[in-house]
């Protein structure tokens, strides 16, 4: 399956952020204006965070109001859920959730 640019970049953003910070998992979104928001997770001793609801967040906090498209990037593991439901709390139904495994490969495509 090829992805449209703009979905394929959120996979490259999710990527390149796992490698930089040598985390477990990546993730980006897209908001109504096709700005994009990244993430990594956060694993502190006292605060413990995926990187999608964390990129959701971020959009969140800077004033999207609509998520178009979301991707994780992590090594894939077919019974590790993704949570859809963060992104579906800003996108509504339907927010196509792409899943890529460690070399950017798509694996799955969810919908929130």
């Amino acid at each position: 399956m090829e992805l449209a640019p703009e979905d394929a970049k959120l996979i490259t953003l999710a990527k390149a952020a796992r490698a930089r910070t040598s985390t477990v998992e990546g993730a980006a979104v897209r908001d109504q204006d096709g700005r994009t928001y990244v993430a990594v997770n956060v694993d502190l001793p006292s605060l413990q965070l995926d990187a999608l609801p964390l990129a959701v967040a971020m959009a969140a906090s800077s004033g999207a109001q609509r998520l178009e498209a979301a991707a994780v990037v992590r090594d894939y593991e077919p019974d590790e859920p993704v949570d859809t439901d963060v992104v579906a709390d800003l996108g509504g139904d339907g927010v196509p959730v792409y899943v890529a495994d460690a070399a950017g490969n798509l694996v799955a495509e969810l919908a929130s």
